[in-house]
């Protein structure tokens, strides 16, 4: 359990004061939160380590802090422990951890077995270890070669994790119209839901790009933005004919509006965040003054207190970043990246079609409880998800982490508190990653058409 994780840190004592009122959980959720958490302090870290306003704080409310900064030997005023070289190192840290995990855990198919007793346990050692993987970055020699190899590493993994996470999103679309067009054959409520869905879905996406259009261009320049928000909203357009065109229909039933909907309502989501993140345009006004063009004035306001934006975007932006890890590492969608879906037949239609109902399942299963709380050993008769596949995404994570907060390729001028000032990097991996999704799902479509011999199943 995860409370009961926490508290065997901290000793034995602690383990016996687990709260009684702690609800019911599986063991494999807990593990899962439990790595979960080391990867949020690791990045709570790198946060700091790239924030001027925290390094300029120490070094003001701290005694002794020239003296301390000599003593652990990171400079004069502690330089090396900040900066983008220092997330570089504990990144690598966290890579690693992750990365020997994914394979000490490859073909685990056994809750039973001795590398499955380490990978849900011993806690305390795997912090120990983590922390000293972070540390000892720090000490690898020729540093300037290292950080040049690393950064190539570093945008590699953080571009892989961008890809896995929009193969899910497209297969996500397609799960979605399978699960509620099975129950459709049975009751004519849903497909009622699947009008209204697709509908609203359409309508976001419509109402995204008339605002994105109104806001985000003027009659003269914005030439960038003109082009862009034409484009993307041309190429939902085109997806969305190719879905529902006779030719695509015969070779994939289910292939519907509601799957196109969702990726356009994604694309302009992607849209309108990579022309957030474009470098503001200036022009001199008729008093010969710099003046921003091709942002929404209510932008400009809002970016004045920019702690407070940066803390919530920050927040908001790393919670994604772990909700995809902790979504993304399930049996289905490690085998949806190979190709293997459920089959139309074995589909029930639900509202959370996502979540498959399991309390029966839950009453088979042994329970214990332990430190006053109960544990469901739901991993009793084999794995629910894939260990060394949920280490291979914290893996990729730690790089996108990594290349996220130092601003990409931009990361000798990156501080977190400019997170979201805008750079061209983070503009074109948004506007390149829309693409990339366009380009998945039109595959899809289009995949039985170009290869009629091979089975496809989406």
């Amino acid at each position: 359990c995860l409370t009961f994780q926490l508290a065997c840190c901290c000793g034995t004592a602690a383990c016996s004061l687990c709260c009684k009122c702690c609800p019911k959980i599986k063991q494999s959720t807990s593990t899962r939160f439990m790595y979960a958490l080391y990867f949020i302090l690791v990045t709570i870290i790198c946060c700091v380590m790239m924030s001027t306003t925290v390094a300029n704080e120490m070094k003001t409310h701290i005694p002794f802090y020239k003296q301390m900064c000599k003593g652990i030997q990171a400079g004069e005023m502690c330089e090396k422990l900040v900066g983008y070289s220092a997330v570089y190192k504990v990144c690598f840290g966290m890579a690693c951890f992750f990365f020997l995990f994914f394979l000490f855990t490859i073909k685990i198919n056994s809750s039973k077995s001795c590398r499955a007793y380490i990978h849900n346990g011993f806690w305390l050692i795997k912090l120990i270890v983590l922390a000293a993987m972070c540390s000892g970055a720090f000490f690898i020699p020729d540093q300037d070669t290292f950080l040049n190899a690393w950064r190539y590493v570093g945008a590699t993994g953080g571009f892989l994790f961008i890809a896995i996470q929009l193969i899910l999103l497209v297969e996500f679309a397609h799960k979605w119209n399978k699960n509620w067009t099975a129950g459709a054959n049975h009751k004519q409520v849903w497909n009622g839901l699947l009008a209204l869905v697709t509908l609203i879905l359409y309508s976001i996406a419509v109402a995204a790009l008339v605002l994105m259009a109104l806001f985000y261009t003027r009659s003269e320049g914005c030439m960038y933005n003109k082009v862009l928000i034409g484009l993307n909203g041309g190429l939902c357009l085109f997806v969305s004919l190719v879905a529902i065109s006779p030719c695509v229909q015969n070779r994939q039933p289910h292939s519907g509006l509601l799957q196109s909907g969702v990726i356009s309502c994604y694309v302009m989501y992607l849209t309108f965040s990579a022309l957030s993140s474009k470098p503001p345009e200036t022009i001199l006004d008729e008093n010969n003054q710099n003046i921003t063009i091709c942002v929404p004035e209510f932008s400009q306001g809002l970016h004045r207190d920019e702690n407070l934006v940066t803390g919530l975007g920050t927040t908001i932006l790393f919670g994604c970043i772990l909700y995809s890890c902790l979504t993304s590492t399930t049996r289905a969608s490690s085998e949806a990246l190979r190709g293997i879906y459920a089959t139309a037949e074995t589909e029930v239609a639900r509202c959370c079609f996502c979540c498959v109902p399991d309390g029966d399942a839950d009453a088979e299963e042994h329970t214990e409880k332990r430190g006053g709380q109960t544990v469901v050993y739901d991993e009793k008769k084999g794995t629910v998800y894939s260990y060394a596949y949920f280490h291979f995404v914290f893996f990729l994570a730690s790089l996108y982490v990594m290349m996220t907060v130092t601003h990409w390729f931009h990361y000798e001028s990156a501080q977190i508190e400019k997170f979201f000032t805008g750079t061209w990097s983070i503009f074109w991996i948004k506007m390149v990653s829309c693409w990339v999704c366009v380009g998945l799902y039109l595959w899809t479509l289009v995949a039985p058409l170009c290869c009629p011999t091979r089975e496809f199943s989406v």
